[in-house]
């Protein structure tokens, strides 16, 4: 978080929930994201095994007011355009047009049939035709080549070794690493009760395929920016043909919503997680489930399935307004799922007066978080809070 004011804004969203929290709401509730800024949107590979654009984030999903998520979507925008060092107007051009995709996306859901918004999506198709023309065959290159080969195919040659004979998940410390366990019958066993548990959760056909692989080892993962502090382990299974599966279960907190939008129905946070991906999302994981183990509730997913990141940190003004519109419509289209695209159609109108506020928002709060970013760094710097980097 010291790295950089969208650094810190991407590890601080209970602070941006608090302060959404008093602004005003039309009082109209989606399933939200919660965590929503551009980082957590990129291509993954859906069950029929198309690559897709989507939300691929949803630690911090609940029931809240749809807005939330478009004012924080549009704030790491600007903050994302400042940190490459573009200008202003570049920025709030930008960040106009995710806005405005998101209210023309309201629009158009909202004169579709359920099933239309349900099945609606962005494939690697529609994002190419939102990527300017200069980029489109690099950027095509790379959507071949990850959806060539199953995500686990490409991690397991860097992820597992043979040791005296036993395969086992290779030790990149501090990235990777084998915790120290007391009694390998007791982590046997401890292992066997989270995988009951947590094969339980899936459909019957996915226990049918999940049955087809075996558990063979199990290493700790330290996770990214925004879940820093949270428990995450990868675990290694083989098919009877010796094809690897990597699952991760990455431990599931309350979300940072709930202080103001409630408590979850759900009883476990790793069933919110799946559940609220399930909803929001054009298309799922197929092993997404959870599980509880010693150290708290777990979502299971794999690891990493033809995963696509974008490297925004690359990014252009043409390339930003094309991902903006592409984040912006994705939005419009998960939230139609849930609430009632008709009455935020209504709300949000023809004009561009929405999308004019929101940038006003998006600008006032991308410069507080400057604010808290600089006195983060001036607290660690006069050692008033302690800091552990790697």
């Amino acid at each position: 978080m010291l790295q950089s004011p969208f650094a810190f804004f991407r590890g601080s969203a209970a602070v941006m929930a608090a302060d959404l929290a008093r602004t005003p709401s039309t009082g109209l509730t989606v399933q939200a994201c919660g965590d929503c800024h551009l980082k957590n949107f990129g291509g993954f590979a859906s069950p029929e095994r198309a690559i897709i654009f989507d939300i691929n984030d949803f630690d911090e999903t609940l029931p809240a007011p749809w807005e939330w998520d478009v004012k924080r979507l549009a704030v790491s925008f600007v903050l994302a355009v400042r940190e490459n060092g573009l200008p202003k107007a570049v920025a709030r051009a930008v960040a106009i047009t995710c806005v405005r995709s998101y209210r023309k996306g309201i629009r158009a859901f909202s004169k579709m049939d359920p099933l239309g918004v349900w099945y609606a999506k962005v494939s690697s198709e529609d994002f190419l035709a939102y990527v300017p023309t200069a980029a489109r065959d690099r950027i095509a290159r790379r959507i071949a080549k990850a959806g060539a080969r199953r995500g686990s195919d490409v991690d397991y040659p860097k992820l597992a070794e043979a040791v005296n004979g036993v395969l086992r998940i290779h030790d990149s410390p501090p990235l990777i690493f084998h915790p120290e366990i007391p009694g390998a019958a007791k982590f046997s066993r401890r292992v066997e009760k989270i995988l009951i548990e947590y094969r339980e959760t899936l459909p019957d056909d996915r226990r049918s395929l999940f049955d087809h692989f075996r558990f063979v080892d199990a290493a700790i993962k330290v996770v990214g920016i925004g879940s820093v502090g949270t428990r995450c382990w990868i675990a290694l299974f083989m098919s009877s043909a010796n094809e690897p599966l990597f699952l991760q279960f990455k431990q599931a907190h309350p979300s940072v919503l709930e202080p103001f939008a409630g408590k979850s129905t759900y009883p476990h946070h790793g069933q919110r997680v799946v559940a609220g991906q399930r909803l929001m999302q054009a298309a799922s994981d197929i092993f997404l489930g959870w599980t509880s183990g010693p150290n708290g509730e777990f979502y299971v997913r794999q690891l990493r399935d033809a995963k696509i990141s974008a490297n925004v940190e690359s990014f252009d003004e043409p390339l930003f307004d094309a991902y903006a519109r592409a984040c912006g419509w994705n939005l419009a289209r998960a939230h139609a799922k849930s609430g009632n695209p008709q009455m935020m159609s209504g709300y949000l109108g023809k004009s561009d007066a929405f999308e004019e506020a929101v940038t006003r928002f998006a600008f006032a709060y991308a410069d507080q978080t400057e604010r808290d970013h600089h006195a983060l760094r001036e607290a660690v710097g006069a050692g008033t809070i302690e800091a552990h980097t790697e």
